[in-house]
């Protein structure tokens, strides 16, 4: 699902810095199985790990180049997982060889236990490393953005209201009403200045019904919430010691422990007690409902491929791949992902959705393509986990 502002997105403002932000560290969570991309993203290579724009660059590595003009070429920390964290020293190998004595940036999580400990993390080791004034923003890995100077901009203005002590989310413009994503509600301006657009966000819903989401649209107050999050990291783990007093304690043991010998060891005792819940639910909502979240609106075009209906939305070519390999006949708008590098010919079915790997074979619609994740969880269900 994608968002696209730009009939209405507001000009870039000539007065819009340019350089680093100073204090600033950009966090990209990599984490998630990418399920409703099945066979093309697997639990050992997920989505976002592969180039699925045809850029050239994985939306990993997409997302640090994004950040790297914001953060500065020292200034993004990557959260994953164990067993991907190869992966990505290998996709952004300046995670792990620069600066030259400085720790490394690639935090490697030994189970997953969500976003708010990955996210706690990542903001109790900066708080560590960088005092009490670092400001951290988390942007997720697998997203794709178009517009940089309105990113830019939207990420500026929401680290002023970071460091007015704002828990800051960024409101993407809705194109339509998507029962995808949850909503955050806009209310008066903060007036703070340098942050001319951020607003008191009053509240969040989770995934409404059609009709819900096109009631919140026709009041203008609603925008979708893409999960990004701009906050002091102090003013981060406080609020997380007031809603989850042992969650905040064990991240700050670990932290503590991080970039000296003892590391495994805190790691193997309390990183499997940490409570396993989504930022959402354990920051964002609470702290909202106290008036304490500001929402800047993200005008620039987003898209978290969720499925491969939003994929072939991105794509020029409804080819993913070698489109010598491909043919259509009677089938327009047929995405097809020759994989395999075997040919793939679709007849007379429009919208046909057709991933050919070495080991799987996915044919499906695009208006079904939520539904791909019923047929990983049908192989789980068979003891396929080799398909996973």
């Amino acid at each position: 699902m994608s968002s696209d502002p730009s009939s209405s997105a507001a000009p870039a403002s000539p007065q819009t810095p340019a350089g680093p932000v100073p204090g600033f560290h950009a966090v990209v969570p990599a984490g998630g199985a990418g399920t409703r991309l099945w066979p093309l993203s697997r639990a050992g290579h997920p989505k976002f790990l592969h180039d699925l724009t045809g850029s050239g660059r994985t939306l990993l590595q997409a997302t640090v180049d994004r950040l790297v003009p914001l953060a500065g070429p020292h200034g993004v920390l990557v959260v994953t997982g164990h067993r991907h964290a190869d992966a990505v020293a290998a996709q952004v190998p300046a995670l792990v060889d620069g600066p030259a004595g400085g720790p490394a940036r690639l935090l490697a999580e030994p189970s997953p236990r969500d976003s708010m400990a990955a996210i706690g993390l990542a903001a109790a080791v900066l708080l560590e490393r960088h005092g009490e004034d670092v400001v951290l923003g988390s942007f997720a890995a697998d997203q794709v953005i178009v517009g940089t100077e309105a990113f830019e901009r939207a990420v500026r203005e929401g680290v002023v209201a970071a460091r007015a002590g704002y828990v800051v989310t960024v409101g993407i413009r809705a194109t339509g009403p998507s029962t995808a994503f949850g909503y955050v509600r806009s209310g008066a301006p903060l007036g703070l200045d340098g942050a001319p657009s951020v607003l008191h966000a009053q509240g969040f819903t989770e995934k409404p019904d059609e009709e819900t989401a096109a009631a919140y649209l026709a009041t203008g107050e609603y925008r979708w919430n893409a999960g990004m999050f701009l906050v002091r990291a102090r003013v981060l783990l406080d609020h997380l010691a007031t809603q989850l007093p042992a969650l905040a304690e064990g991240l700050r043991t670990i932290a503590a422990a991080w970039d000296g010998p003892d590391r495994d060891a805190v790691l193997e005792t309390t990183w499997p007690t940490l409570t396993k819940i989504a930022i959402d639910h354990a920051i964002a909502e609470p702290v909202a409902a106290a008036g304490g979240v500001a929402v800047v609106p993200g005008d620039f075009t987003w898209d978290d491929v969720g499925d491969f209906a939003s994929l072939g939305g991105l794509l020029g070519s409804p080819t993913l791949g070698d489109d010598a390999l491909v043919l259509r006949v009677d089938a327009p708008d047929a995405l097809v992902v020759p994989g395999a590098g075997r040919t793939v010919s679709v007849v007379g079915v429009p919208d046909a959705v057709v991933v050919d790997t070495p080991d799987a074979l996915l044919v499906t619609t695009r208006a079904h393509a939520q539904q791909v994740k019923a047929a990983v969880d049908g192989w789980r269900g068979r003891g396929r986990d080799d398909l996973l």
